[in-house]
């Protein structure tokens, strides 16, 4: 048997077993959420929840659908990425409904606002509907290569959703942070969106220019700096997030926009200088700006200070959810036990992570990471495995975007940075957030399907058997 015979017979052999392995993980990660539906009803009223079922076939429903069309449309695909992002949505949506029942932020809401609105299933809706483009994407999908032909139409395409927020009349200025838009009754965060556009611009871009940008003209203390004239990539890209911490007063989008870039550009040169060099100006930027930016300036002293008189008369969120941590200890308070409603109306999105550190304690938050980390690492190992340079850079980039984020919003919660407007992935309450991510893990499946799928057998070459017969 040859070598590509083998290989084919491989990876037809492992499809259906990676897809058995998925599927017995998605009813583990469906089954997790559900048993801490019924602690959090058990511990607010000490009966099972009367919308457990409900919620069980609910979840079940959504991730039995993403299974089908992965079994289906990518069958080598990475089995550990759906259910890794279904245990994470379902658990957003657990604490979610558990701030629901909160007296103190119903009494609140009725004071401020005139009436209370549950958010649990506004989120489920958006969780629907982040599934159904999961699906089309792998549907329509069908090779991700084909996105390379929109390099730069995806270029223009992330600067539009990056300035939405700055139509007059459309953008919408909440918390200091011009980052939402509203349309109709709902408000929307195009900066969700953009990171996956920019991604795919990033990606075509660095696959084109990456031995330019490889290049070095000196040795200086250890490092290889680059030439003068390939800085320019690098400068607009600085610019631009400047410019929108300027304008839009949103750090989380500009770091996430900067540092995606920087670490494309590493993975396509290999080259460590533009990674001081990155650092470096996001310093440069990120000081410079706070120095006359307000907002920044606030942002900046409360994380500081979160527990001075002045930063406490402004908001005390940050300081409430510093001692949620501190409350939960090792093991937690258990779910549905905690205080970390105090925290406020940002308590389901902002700062969800504070309600998991305070009810789950460390050992939660670090299983929380943990699954954040895997999907990451299932990611890069992806861009790995991908046999396309295109493939590869849109895969670490969406993977470092993911990553970025992840480390943006939990450092701001628990004070390692100061605060952003960035929402958790999948366990925080917001539309445009898990629609977004879940597309982003839709675009890695497919990569990742591409990249295990068995290459064909080649054509027989009936020339090359008529030589062997005849060959004595």
């Amino acid at each position: 048997m040859s070598s590509t015979t083998h290989t084919s017979t491989i990876g037809a052999i492992g499809a259906p077993s990676r897809r058995n392995t998925e599927l017995a993980l998605l009813a583990f990660a469906v089954v997790i959420p559900l048993f801490a539906y019924m602690n959090v009803g058990l511990a607010l009223t000490g009966e099972v929840p009367t919308g457990m079922l409900g919620y069980g076939m609910g979840l079940g429903l959504l991730a039995g659908v993403g299974h089908i069309v992965v079994r289906k449309f990518a069958a080598y695909a990475d089995p550990l990425l759906l259910p890794l992002a279904t245990v994470l949505n379902g658990l957003g949506l657990v604490v979610i409904w558990r701030l629901d029942q909160s007296e103190k932020l119903q009494a609140r809401a009725e004071a401020q606002f005139g009436a209370f609105s549950p958010s649990a299933p506004n989120q489920l809706m958006y969780s629907a509907i982040g599934i159904a483009l999961f699906v089309g994407v792998l549907i329509f999908l069908k090779d991700h290569r084909v996105l390379q032909r929109y390099t730069y139409i995806s270029m223009v395409g992330a600067i539009v959703l990056l300035l939405l927020p700055l139509v007059p009349g459309l953008g919408e200025n909440i918390f200091g942070a011009k980052i939402w838009i509203r349309v109709g009754g709902f408000t929307i965060q195009p900066g969700e969106f953009a990171k996956i556009v920019i991604a795919i611009f990033f990606a075509g871009y660095l696959m084109v220019k990456r031995d330019a940008l490889a290049l070095a003209s000196r040795r200086f203390m250890g490092l290889y700096l680059p030439r003068g004239r390939d800085l320019g990539p690098i400068i607009v890209v600085w610019a631009t997030s400047i410019l929108i911490l300027v304008f839009e007063t949103d750090l989380g989008t500009s770091l996430l926009f900067f540092g995606m870039f920087v670490v494309m550009l590493y993975v396509a040169t290999e080259r460590t200088s533009w990674i001081v060099f990155g650092l470096l100006m996001s310093a440069v930027g990120a000081v410079g700006v706070a120095s006359f930016e307000p907002h920044v300036q606030q942002r900046v002293d409360a994380w500081l200070n979160p527990f001075s008189d002045a930063t406490l008369q402004q908001t005390d969120q940050i300081a409430q959810s510093l001692m949620a941590f501190g409350s939960g200890g090792v093991l937690g308070t258990g779910l549905g036990q905690g205080n970390s409603d105090l925290i406020g109306f940002a308590a389901n999105s902002d700062f969800i992570l504070a309600t998991f550190g305070e009810e789950m304690g460390l050992a939660g938050v670090m299983a929380i990471l943990l699954i954040y980390g895997l999907i990451v690492e299932r990611g890069v190992r992806t861009a790995l495995a991908a046999r396309d340079p295109f493939g590869k850079l849109l895969a670490i980039g969406l993977s470092g975007a993911f990553a970025i984020q992840v480390f943006v919003v939990s450092g701001g919660v628990m004070g390692l940075i100061p605060l952003t407007g960035m929402t958790m992935p999948f366990l925080a309450y917001g539309g445009s957030s898990v629609i977004a991510n879940w597309a982003l893990i839709g675009i890695l499946i497919r990569i990742s399907d591409t990249a295990r799928r068995p290459a064909p057998s080649p054509a027989p070459n009936p020339d090359a058997e008529m030589t062997q017969v005849v060959r004595p």
